[in-house]
């Protein structure tokens, strides 16, 4: 841990999260509707998973996509709640100063990663329906392989750099952070320093990692809605719409708390406000995943049907 020389203070060497509740009762019933979701969650995107690695007919630059996007909700959802199921059981809410590290890298790093991720698959509906014949050649292995790592190392980067200046500031008390897990304007909070400039820089990786990735997929979406208007059969029109369906909606549920939650001013903070956002963003958007593309998707469907019928 950093502390700044020649000063004679007591420096943190572990945080307490103090979650949603404080009553034994409520946080017994937290537990139980918590568990269930996250057991739903990673059964759900494991059987994604399961399902494009064992069917042949999946193994397709759209479905090498998804069970990334999948395997990352996982890791997402067991940065966070796996603890936080824990502190609701225990009188022990404590957690290191190096676990917090940890954890708010690792919890940043997904979520940058899907960001990006959600740009990519973008791309491939983009080149899918405006170039069908040309799509397994431009979306060629090689290609879907170097933006899966590209998509993987700027996420990991961008929150090392994020983590690095939060975690580098002074926290000599208190200690109590105002959230279920150690997010990263929660945990700052209690730094014994202006964080202004700390505040700046997360505010240009909001820029770059929130309005960017949006700008890139309403674009790519503007050609799709261009393309689908200039095919004649109606049938087909919505086919092409019905593959871009499922990929809109997982992004709006995904965007619209983070806008929220990082793109607003330092001056409307919230904590009780802002956990819960962060609670539909982590948990629930991990959850909506797979029932999202396993509702509406046929492939899926049949692909399920034929692991059973085995």
């Amino acid at each position: 841990m950093w502390m700044p020389p020649g000063q004679n203070q007591t420096w943190v060497s572990e945080f307490i999260l103090l979650g949603f509740s404080s009553d034994p009762t409520t946080n017994r019933i937290l537990f139980s509707v918590f568990l269930l979701l996250y057991l739903s969650s990673v059964l759900g995107n494991g059987l994604i998973i399961t399902l494009i690695y064992l069917d042949m007919h999946l193994h397709t630059p759209m479905y090498f996509f998804l069970c990334i996007l999948s395997l990352l909700d996982m890791s997402y959802v067991t940065t966070t709640v796996p603890q936080m199921l824990v502190h609701l059981l225990s009188r022990s809410q404590t957690i290191s100063f190096a676990g917090c590290w940890l954890q708010m890298y690792m919890f940043g790093a997904m979520g940058l990663t899907e960001c990006i991720l959600f740009v990519v698959m973008a791309f491939d509906r983009y080149v899918a329906i405006c170039y069908p014949l040309r799509y397994t050649v431009i979306l060629n292995w090689g290609l879907c392989t170097q933006l899966s790592a590209g998509t993987w190392a700027c996420g990991f980067f961008v929150s090392f750099i994020h983590t690095f200046f939060t975690m580098r500031l002074p926290y000599c008390g208190p200690n109590m952070v105002n959230h279920y897990c150690c997010e990263g304007p929660s945990v700052r909070s209690l730094a014994c320093m202006d964080t202004h400039v700390i505040e700046m820089v997360d505010s240009v990786i909001s820029v770059l990692m929130v309005v960017a990735p949006l700008s890139l997929i309403l674009a790519s979406y503007i050609r799709i809605a261009q393309a689908i208007l200039k095919i004649k059969s109606m049938q087909a029109r919505c086919k092409a719409f019905s593959t871009c369906a499922s990929h809109l909606t997982v992004i709006t549920f995904f965007y619209a708390p983070a806008t929220y939650l990082y793109m607003r001013p330092n001056s409307s903070y919230s904590p009780e406000q802002d956990k819960h956002v962060s609670l539909f963003y982590n948990v629930f958007t991990a959850l909506l995943n797979p029932v999202v593309y396993s509702l509406r998707n046929k492939d899926m469907k049949r692909a399920f049907l034929k692991v059973m019928g085995r």
